[in-house]
Protein backbone atom coordinates (compact mmCIF):
# COMPACT_ATOMS: atom_id res chain seq x y z
CA UNK A 1 0.00 0.00 0.00
CA UNK A 2 1.08 3.38 -0.95
CA UNK A 3 -0.06 6.43 1.01
CA UNK A 4 -2.85 6.37 3.86
CA UNK A 5 -6.22 4.31 2.74
CA UNK A 6 -9.17 5.77 1.37
CA UNK A 7 -11.63 6.43 4.24
CA UNK A 8 -14.70 4.12 4.15
CA UNK A 9 -17.44 4.81 6.96
CA UNK A 10 -19.26 1.78 6.29
CA UNK A 11 -16.50 -0.87 6.19
CA UNK A 12 -12.92 -1.07 8.27
CA UNK A 13 -9.53 -1.43 6.44
CA UNK A 14 -6.94 -3.95 7.43
CA UNK A 15 -3.59 -4.08 8.21
CA UNK A 16 -2.60 -7.27 8.90
CA UNK A 17 -5.87 -10.25 9.21
CA UNK A 18 -5.91 -12.83 11.73
CA UNK A 19 -5.24 -16.11 10.93
CA UNK A 20 -8.65 -17.98 10.02
CA UNK A 21 -10.36 -14.46 9.51
CA UNK A 22 -11.16 -12.38 6.67
CA UNK A 23 -8.62 -9.01 6.07
CA UNK A 24 -11.50 -6.80 7.74
CA UNK A 25 -11.12 -8.65 11.01
CA UNK A 26 -6.71 -6.87 11.95
CA UNK A 27 -5.36 -7.77 14.50
CA UNK A 28 -2.94 -5.45 15.32
CA UNK A 29 -1.81 -1.72 13.53
CA UNK A 30 1.88 -1.38 14.30
CA UNK A 31 3.65 -0.78 10.67
CA UNK A 32 4.19 2.76 11.68
CA UNK A 33 4.72 2.61 14.91
CA UNK A 34 1.47 2.47 16.39
CA UNK A 35 1.01 0.70 19.64
CA UNK A 36 -2.01 0.32 21.70
CA UNK A 37 -1.67 -0.51 25.55
CA UNK A 38 -5.05 -0.72 27.07
CA UNK A 39 -7.02 0.68 30.38
CA UNK A 40 -9.15 -1.93 30.66
CA UNK A 41 -7.22 -4.59 32.67
CA UNK A 42 -9.33 -3.96 35.32
CA UNK A 43 -12.33 -3.22 34.20
CA UNK A 44 -14.23 -6.32 35.46
CA UNK A 45 -13.58 -5.06 38.90
CA UNK A 46 -13.27 -0.92 38.65
CA UNK A 47 -15.83 0.22 35.77
CA UNK A 48 -18.82 1.87 37.29
CA UNK A 49 -21.37 -0.43 35.65
CA UNK A 50 -19.32 -3.32 37.44
CA UNK A 51 -18.70 -2.10 41.14
CA UNK A 52 -20.28 0.83 41.65
CA UNK A 53 -23.98 0.94 43.40
CA UNK A 54 -26.97 2.98 42.34
CA UNK A 55 -26.74 6.78 43.28
CA UNK A 56 -30.02 7.12 45.46
CA UNK A 57 -31.21 10.69 46.92
CA UNK A 58 -31.55 11.15 50.69
CA UNK A 59 -32.98 14.23 53.05
CA UNK A 60 -29.67 16.09 52.60
CA UNK A 61 -31.61 19.03 51.20
CA UNK A 62 -33.33 19.53 54.46
CA UNK A 63 -29.56 21.11 55.57
CA UNK A 64 -29.00 23.07 52.33
CA UNK A 65 -27.57 20.91 50.17
CA UNK A 66 -26.58 22.15 46.47
CA UNK A 67 -28.39 20.55 43.86
CA UNK A 68 -25.15 22.43 41.53
CA UNK A 69 -22.00 24.75 42.50
CA UNK A 70 -23.61 28.11 41.97
CA UNK A 71 -19.48 29.41 40.48
CA UNK A 72 -20.30 26.97 37.49
CA UNK A 73 -23.64 28.25 36.74
CA UNK A 74 -22.84 31.70 36.21
CA UNK A 75 -26.60 32.90 35.31
CA UNK A 76 -27.42 31.78 39.05
CA UNK A 77 -24.84 34.30 40.40
CA UNK A 78 -26.11 37.70 38.20
CA UNK A 79 -27.60 40.21 40.04
CA UNK A 80 -31.43 40.11 38.22
CA UNK A 81 -31.21 35.95 39.53
CA UNK A 82 -30.20 36.83 42.32
CA UNK A 83 -32.35 39.68 43.82
CA UNK A 84 -35.12 37.33 43.17
CA UNK A 85 -33.93 35.52 46.12
CA UNK A 86 -32.53 31.66 47.42
CA UNK A 87 -35.46 29.73 46.24
CA UNK A 88 -35.09 31.13 42.31
CA UNK A 89 -31.76 30.92 42.53
CA UNK A 90 -32.22 27.17 44.07
CA UNK A 91 -34.44 26.59 41.51
CA UNK A 92 -31.91 28.17 38.39
CA UNK A 93 -29.08 25.44 40.08
CA UNK A 94 -31.73 22.11 40.15
CA UNK A 95 -32.70 23.12 36.37
CA UNK A 96 -28.80 23.16 35.37
CA UNK A 97 -28.51 19.58 36.82
CA UNK A 98 -31.39 18.34 34.81
CA UNK A 99 -29.71 20.21 31.38
CA UNK A 100 -26.22 18.57 32.54
CA UNK A 101 -28.22 15.01 33.49
CA UNK A 102 -30.09 15.18 30.28
CA UNK A 103 -27.13 16.21 28.51
CA UNK A 104 -25.05 13.55 29.71
CA UNK A 105 -27.62 10.66 28.27
CA UNK A 106 -27.78 12.08 24.80
CA UNK A 107 -23.72 12.59 24.31
CA UNK A 108 -23.53 8.91 25.50
CA UNK A 109 -26.42 7.21 23.61
CA UNK A 110 -26.54 9.49 20.79
CA UNK A 111 -22.95 10.60 20.06
CA UNK A 112 -20.41 8.07 21.64
CA UNK A 113 -21.96 4.83 21.56
CA UNK A 114 -22.87 5.12 17.83
CA UNK A 115 -19.24 5.72 17.20
CA UNK A 116 -17.81 2.83 19.39
CA UNK A 117 -20.44 0.17 18.47
CA UNK A 118 -18.61 0.48 14.82
CA UNK A 119 -14.72 0.73 16.27
CA UNK A 120 -16.45 -2.72 18.59
CA UNK A 121 -17.85 -4.00 15.06
CA UNK A 122 -15.36 -3.09 13.01
CA UNK A 123 -17.12 -0.67 11.13
CA UNK A 124 -15.64 2.34 11.82
CA UNK A 125 -13.77 2.62 8.55
CA UNK A 126 -10.32 2.50 9.81
CA UNK A 127 -7.64 -0.42 10.61
CA UNK A 128 -7.91 -0.97 14.71
CA UNK A 129 -5.95 -2.98 16.44
CA UNK A 130 -7.98 -5.91 18.29
CA UNK A 131 -7.53 -5.17 21.52
CA UNK A 132 -9.18 -1.71 20.36
CA UNK A 133 -12.01 -3.23 19.07
CA UNK A 134 -11.97 -5.12 22.83
CA UNK A 135 -11.81 -2.08 24.52
CA UNK A 136 -14.96 -0.26 22.68
CA UNK A 137 -16.71 -2.75 23.62
CA UNK A 138 -16.31 -1.65 27.39
CA UNK A 139 -16.83 1.65 26.51
CA UNK A 140 -20.20 0.76 25.26
CA UNK A 141 -21.52 -1.00 28.37
CA UNK A 142 -19.95 2.25 30.26
CA UNK A 143 -21.61 4.59 28.27
CA UNK A 144 -24.90 3.05 28.40
CA UNK A 145 -24.72 3.02 32.32
CA UNK A 146 -23.59 6.77 32.57
CA UNK A 147 -26.72 7.39 30.37
CA UNK A 148 -29.03 5.43 32.41
CA UNK A 149 -28.30 6.35 35.30
CA UNK A 150 -27.85 10.34 34.52
CA UNK A 151 -31.79 9.84 33.95
CA UNK A 152 -32.55 7.46 36.58
CA UNK A 153 -30.85 10.29 38.86
CA UNK A 154 -32.80 12.85 36.77
CA UNK A 155 -36.24 10.98 37.66
CA UNK A 156 -35.26 10.73 41.39
CA UNK A 157 -35.47 14.21 41.55
CA UNK A 158 -38.52 14.90 39.87
CA UNK A 159 -40.25 12.59 42.72
CA UNK A 160 -38.39 14.15 44.98
CA UNK A 161 -38.75 17.82 44.44
CA UNK A 162 -42.43 17.17 42.35
CA UNK A 163 -40.23 19.78 39.65
CA UNK A 164 -40.31 18.48 35.98
CA UNK A 165 -37.05 19.44 33.93
CA UNK A 166 -36.84 22.48 31.67
CA UNK A 167 -34.22 20.85 29.15
CA UNK A 168 -33.86 21.16 25.49
CA UNK A 169 -35.55 19.32 23.05
CA UNK A 170 -32.32 18.15 21.98
CA UNK A 171 -28.84 19.99 23.29
CA UNK A 172 -27.08 22.13 21.54
CA UNK A 173 -23.74 20.49 20.72
CA UNK A 174 -25.96 18.00 18.97
CA UNK A 175 -28.03 20.50 16.91
CA UNK A 176 -24.65 21.80 15.68
CA UNK A 177 -22.83 18.11 15.28
CA UNK A 178 -26.07 17.44 12.73
CA UNK A 179 -25.26 20.87 10.94
CA UNK A 180 -21.92 20.02 10.56
CA UNK A 181 -21.99 16.60 9.53
CA UNK A 182 -24.76 17.93 6.63
CA UNK A 183 -21.92 20.69 5.62
CA UNK A 184 -19.21 17.66 5.41
CA UNK A 185 -18.04 16.95 1.54
CA UNK A 186 -18.41 13.29 0.47
CA UNK A 187 -15.01 12.76 0.84
CA UNK A 188 -15.23 13.24 4.46
CA UNK A 189 -18.56 11.93 4.88
CA UNK A 190 -18.95 10.48 8.88
CA UNK A 191 -16.22 11.95 10.65
CA UNK A 192 -17.57 14.89 11.88
CA UNK A 193 -19.37 12.31 14.44
CA UNK A 194 -15.96 10.37 14.90
CA UNK A 195 -13.93 13.65 15.78
CA UNK A 196 -16.51 14.85 17.65
CA UNK A 197 -16.53 11.44 19.65
CA UNK A 198 -12.51 12.09 20.02
CA UNK A 199 -13.27 15.56 20.67
CA UNK A 200 -15.73 14.76 23.57
CA UNK A 201 -13.71 12.03 25.44
CA UNK A 202 -10.51 13.90 25.40
CA UNK A 203 -12.08 16.76 27.17
CA UNK A 204 -11.56 17.26 30.74
CA UNK A 205 -14.42 19.71 31.89
CA UNK A 206 -14.89 21.40 35.28
CA UNK A 207 -18.08 19.42 35.73
CA UNK A 208 -16.14 15.90 36.01
CA UNK A 209 -13.02 17.09 38.05
CA UNK A 210 -14.70 19.99 40.42
CA UNK A 211 -18.12 18.55 41.80
CA UNK A 212 -16.77 15.62 43.27
CA UNK A 213 -14.95 17.31 45.23
CA UNK A 214 -17.43 19.60 46.53
CA UNK A 215 -18.84 18.80 50.22
CA UNK A 216 -21.70 21.58 49.60
CA UNK A 217 -23.38 19.39 46.58
CA UNK A 218 -25.95 16.82 47.10
CA UNK A 219 -24.04 13.39 47.82
CA UNK A 220 -25.65 11.35 45.54
CA UNK A 221 -24.97 14.06 42.06
CA UNK A 222 -21.38 14.29 43.80
CA UNK A 223 -21.02 10.16 43.81
CA UNK A 224 -22.59 9.86 40.24
CA UNK A 225 -19.70 12.70 39.08
CA UNK A 226 -17.10 11.02 40.47
CA UNK A 227 -18.45 7.82 39.38
CA UNK A 228 -18.43 9.16 35.78
CA UNK A 229 -15.34 10.87 35.90
CA UNK A 230 -13.52 7.52 37.17
CA UNK A 231 -14.68 6.09 33.59
CA UNK A 232 -14.06 8.74 31.98
CA UNK A 233 -9.97 8.47 32.84
CA UNK A 234 -9.70 5.59 30.84
CA UNK A 235 -11.87 6.52 28.09
CA UNK A 236 -10.04 9.48 27.35
CA UNK A 237 -6.27 7.43 26.90
CA UNK A 238 -8.69 5.75 24.89
CA UNK A 239 -9.81 8.05 22.47
CA UNK A 240 -6.24 9.52 22.34
CA UNK A 241 -4.89 6.85 21.39
CA UNK A 242 -7.45 6.39 18.83
CA UNK A 243 -6.63 9.54 17.53
CA UNK A 244 -2.92 8.48 17.42
CA UNK A 245 -4.49 5.35 15.58
CA UNK A 246 -6.88 6.85 12.49
CA UNK A 247 -5.19 10.17 11.96
CA UNK A 248 -2.44 8.53 9.45
CA UNK A 249 -4.30 6.40 7.73
CA UNK A 250 -6.72 9.48 6.33
CA UNK A 251 -5.50 11.15 3.11
CA UNK A 252 -3.72 14.41 3.08
CA UNK A 253 -7.04 15.61 1.59
CA UNK A 254 -9.31 14.46 4.16
CA UNK A 255 -6.95 16.12 6.89
CA UNK A 256 -7.11 19.49 4.78
CA UNK A 257 -11.23 18.97 5.14
CA UNK A 258 -11.47 17.76 8.51
CA UNK A 259 -9.20 20.14 10.36
CA UNK A 260 -11.22 23.20 10.17
CA UNK A 261 -14.10 21.73 11.53
CA UNK A 262 -12.51 20.61 14.75
CA UNK A 263 -12.67 24.05 16.55
CA UNK A 264 -15.86 23.85 16.01
CA UNK A 265 -16.28 20.82 17.52
CA UNK A 266 -14.37 21.86 20.36
CA UNK A 267 -16.85 24.80 21.03
CA UNK A 268 -19.99 23.19 20.04
CA UNK A 269 -19.40 20.42 22.79
CA UNK A 270 -17.91 23.20 25.49
CA UNK A 271 -19.92 26.09 24.80
CA UNK A 272 -22.70 26.92 27.42
CA UNK A 273 -26.39 26.09 25.97
CA UNK A 274 -27.66 29.33 25.65
CA UNK A 275 -31.02 27.99 24.88
CA UNK A 276 -31.16 26.27 27.48
CA UNK A 277 -30.04 28.42 30.13
CA UNK A 278 -33.22 31.03 28.27
CA UNK A 279 -35.59 28.36 29.23
CA UNK A 280 -34.71 28.10 32.67
CA UNK A 281 -34.19 31.92 33.45
CA UNK A 282 -37.30 32.34 31.65
CA UNK A 283 -39.54 30.03 33.88
CA UNK A 284 -37.78 31.47 37.10
CA UNK A 285 -40.00 34.56 36.03
CA UNK A 286 -37.04 36.74 34.26
CA UNK A 287 -39.05 38.87 30.88
CA UNK A 288 -37.56 38.01 27.56
CA UNK A 289 -35.05 41.27 27.66
CA UNK A 290 -33.84 39.84 31.23
CA UNK A 291 -32.95 36.70 30.18
CA UNK A 292 -31.28 37.81 27.27
CA UNK A 293 -28.90 40.48 28.94
CA UNK A 294 -28.55 38.01 31.79
CA UNK A 295 -26.95 35.03 29.40
CA UNK A 296 -24.80 37.77 27.75
CA UNK A 297 -23.80 39.08 30.72
CA UNK A 298 -23.05 36.09 32.80
CA UNK A 299 -21.10 34.60 29.05
CA UNK A 300 -18.77 37.29 27.79
CA UNK A 301 -18.02 35.46 24.55
CA UNK A 302 -13.99 36.32 25.42
CA UNK A 303 -14.72 34.62 28.85
CA UNK A 304 -16.17 31.38 27.11
CA UNK A 305 -13.56 31.27 24.20
CA UNK A 306 -11.12 31.66 27.09
CA UNK A 307 -12.28 28.94 29.50
CA UNK A 308 -13.37 26.97 26.74
CA UNK A 309 -9.66 26.98 25.71
CA UNK A 310 -8.27 26.11 29.23
CA UNK A 311 -10.96 23.32 29.55
CA UNK A 312 -9.65 22.08 26.22
CA UNK A 313 -5.69 22.08 26.63
CA UNK A 314 -5.31 18.47 26.89
CA UNK A 315 -6.90 18.05 23.55
CA UNK A 316 -5.15 20.72 21.65
CA UNK A 317 -1.91 18.77 22.60
CA UNK A 318 -2.75 16.15 21.26
CA UNK A 319 -3.63 17.89 17.79
CA UNK A 320 -0.19 19.98 17.97
CA UNK A 321 1.43 16.53 18.93
CA UNK A 322 0.08 15.23 15.40
CA UNK A 323 1.05 18.82 13.14
CA UNK A 324 -2.57 19.01 12.80
CA UNK A 325 -2.64 23.01 12.65
CA UNK A 326 0.53 22.67 10.49
CA UNK A 327 -2.37 22.51 7.49
CA UNK A 328 -3.22 26.22 6.68
CA UNK A 329 -6.93 26.37 6.21
CA UNK A 330 -6.89 24.58 9.46
CA UNK A 331 -4.78 26.83 11.52
CA UNK A 332 -6.32 29.81 10.37
CA UNK A 333 -10.10 28.37 11.72
CA UNK A 334 -8.37 27.85 15.03
CA UNK A 335 -6.94 31.01 15.08
CA UNK A 336 -10.46 32.15 14.25
CA UNK A 337 -12.08 30.43 16.59
CA UNK A 338 -10.10 32.09 19.47
CA UNK A 339 -8.62 28.45 20.46
CA UNK A 340 -4.69 29.05 20.11
CA UNK A 341 -3.14 30.08 22.94
CA UNK A 342 -1.07 33.46 21.95
CA UNK A 343 0.23 33.88 25.36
Amino acid sequence: MTGPPTFHPERSGSVEPAAGKTADFPTRVDRNGFAYRTKFKRWESRAAVRAKPRRVLDEEREDGKLFFPPELVPVALHPLVAERGAAVVDAVLLQRLHVYLDFTAELEQMSINPVTQRISRRKVGFAVPEPMVEDAYKICTDEAWHAQFSDDLQRQLVAATGIAPTVPDEPQFFRRLREMEAEAPAEIAGLPAIFFAIVSETLISAILSDIPRDERVVTAVRELVDDHAEDEGRHHAFFAKFFDCIWPQLSPSQRRLIGPFLPRLVLAFLEPDYEALASILSRSGLGDEEVRRVVEEAHPRDEVVADVRRTSRATLRLFHEHDVLDEPGTFEAFAASGLLDVT
